[in-house]
């Protein structure tokens, strides 16, 4: 069996750069995903902080719950926010 796609007949060869360009293309959404996963994280910590630092300084003590629920929606109008900018940017992309 060759061992280089210059040797592959033309359908093998076009086969072959169909599967390189897939394979790229996989390992491009892996690598996407996975910074996105650490960005996420990282705003994650973050706003763990502000909330600790400075919300938490505001509400009474064993107000847990309530710093907690004002982290959720924090962390919620975050994602909302910009999956919508996301999604405006991709509809002009396709244009």
């Amino acid at each position: 069996m060759p061992s280089n796609s210059r040797n592959l007949p033309t359908g093998r060869q076009e086969n072959s750069k169909k599967l390189h360009a897939e394979i790229a293309k996989q390992m491009l959404t892996l690598a996407t995903s996975a910074f996105g996963l650490v960005a996420a994280l990282a705003w994650n910590s973050l706003i763990q902080e502000f909330v600790n630092s400075y919300v938490k300084k505001l509400l009474p003590n064993g107000s847990g719950i309530i710093s907690l629920l004002i982290y959720a929606l924090v962390v919620t109008v975050l994602a909302v926010f910009v999956t919508y900018q996301l999604s405006k940017l991709s509809e002009k992309l396709q244009e």
